[in-house]
C-alpha cells in the first residue's frame, strides 16, 4: 500500500522501457553509437522497433526509476509524469502502482502517445538508449499537487525533462512550491547528452540556490563546469550546492557537504548484466538513506549497493527487495 504522505516526490519522463540484446553489427548498421542516447521522432522509434529482436517492456524514466528504487528500498514515493491513454501509458501506471509508488497523473486523450525509450544491450553490457519522449513532455503545471509536494521531505528532478519548455516550466513550479514547503529540492543531470543544450540553464538553476541536492556522473560534472579534472569541477560545483553526489562507475561514487568530500567504493558484483538505470538507483538509495538521517558515507553507501543490484539484470528497476541495503 503507498503512503498518503511519500517522503520523496519525483516530476521525470514517463517512460517504458523496451529492452532487447543485440550484436556490435547490429549497431553498426544502424549508425548507433554504443553507450550513447538519442531522441527519436514516432516514426523513427517504430522502424528501430521493427528491426529489433524480442524485447522485454517495464515502465522506466530517470527519476521514475528511482522511485521504483525508492519503494523497493522501504521508502515511501510518489511520481508525476505525464502518459497518454494507450497501452503503454496503461503498462506504465500498472507497474509503477504494483510497485507501490504512488502515480495520480491522468493520461491526456489526444496528442503523441506514451514515450518509450528503445534499449539495445550488447554483450558488454553496455546500453545503447533510442528515446521518443512522446506524451512525457506534454507535462503541464496543471498535474502538480501541491498538497503532495509540499508534504514530502524531497523532491527529485531530472535533467531530461528540462529541455522543452512546458514540462521546464513545470519542473520550475514545483520547485517554487518545494520550496515554500521546505521540501528540499534534489536534481540529477541525468545524462551527458542533455547538457550541450542546457548548460546555461541549468548553471542557472544551481546559481541561484534552487538545488539541495544534485547528482552527476563524472562526465556530466566535466561537462558542466567545462574542466578538464575532476577535482576542479567537484570544488566549483559543491561551493554553489550544499550537497554534491558525482558517480565514477567501477571507481565508485564521491559526495561533498560543508566542503568535506567523502567517497566510496563500487560494490563488486559477479556478473554486470546490464548497467541501465545504476545512476538512478544509486540516487534511490542515497536519498532513503538521507530521510533516514544518515551520514553523507552511508548515503553513499546504500546508493552504490543499490546500483549493484540493478546492474545483475536485465532492465532499470530493482528485481529484488532491497530493504535491507539500507541500514548495512
Amino acid at each position: 500500500m503507498t503512503s498518503p504522505k511519500p517522503e520523496i516526490v519525483a516530476i521525470g519522463d514517463a517512460i517504458v522501457d523496451v529492452i532487447a540484446t543485440c550484436d556490435e553489427r547490429f549497431l553498426e548498421e544502424r549508425g548507433l553509437q554504443k553507450g550513447s542516447m538519442r531522441l527519436l521522432t514516432p516514426d523513427e522509434a517504430d522502424r528501430l522497433y521493427a528491426d529489433m529482436g524480442p524485447t522485454r517492456e517495464t515502465s522506466g524514466g530517470s527519476a521514475a526509476n528511482t522511485m521504483a528504487g525508492v519503494a523497493a528500498l522501504g521508502g515511501s514515493a510518489a511520481f508525476i509524469g505525464q502518459i497518454a491513454a494507450d497501452q503503454l501509458g496503461t503498462i506504465f501506471a500498472h507497474d509503477m502502482t504494483t510497485l507501490g509508488v504512488r502515480f495520480d497523473t491522468p493520461p491526456i486523450s489526444e496528442g503523441p502517445p506514451t514515450g518509450r525509450c528503445l534499449i539495445l544491450v550488447t554483450p558488454d553490457a553496455q546500453r545503447t538508449m533510442n528515446t521518443c519522449p512522446g506524451a512525457s513532455h506534454e507535462l503541464s503545471a496543471a498535474a502538480l499537487d501541491e498538497r503532495l509536494i509540499g508534504g514530502a521531505s524531497v523532491l527529485l528532478l531530472e535533467g531530461y525533462l528540462w529541455g522543452p519548455e512546458r514540462p521546464r516550466a513545470t519542473m520550475l513550479q514545483g520547485i517554487d512550491i518545494a520550496r515554500r514547503s521546505g521540501c528540499k529540492v534534489a536534481f540529477t543531470l541525468s545524462e551527458s547528452i542533455c547538457i550541450a543544450g542546457r548548460r546555461d540553464g541549468f548553471l542557472n538553476m544551481i546559481e541561484q540556490g534552487s538545488i539541495d541536492i544534485l547528482f552527476a556522473n563524472e562526465d556530466e560534472a566535466l561537462q558542466l563546469t567545462a574542466r578538464a579534472d575532476l577535482d576542479g569541477a567537484l570544488d566549483e560545483l559543491s561551493a554553489k550546492v550544499p550537497t554534491l553526489v558525482v558517480t565514477r562507475g567501477a571507481a565508485g561514487a564521491v559526495g561533498v557537504e560543508q566542503g568535506a568530500r567523502t567517497a566510496v567504493p563500487a560494490v563488486q558484483v559477479e556478473r554486470v548484466v546490464d548497467t541501465t538505470g545504476a545512476g538512478d538507483l544509486f540516487a534511490a538509495g542515497f536519498l532513503t538513506a538521507r530521510c533516514r538521517g544518515q551520514s553523507i558515507e552511508r548515503c553513499l553507501g546504500a546508493g552504490a549497493r543499490a546500483a549493484a543490484e540493478v546492474i545483475t539484470h536485465f532492465g532499470a528497476r530493482p528485481g529484488a527487495d532491497l530493504s535491507k541495503l539500507v541500514d548495512q
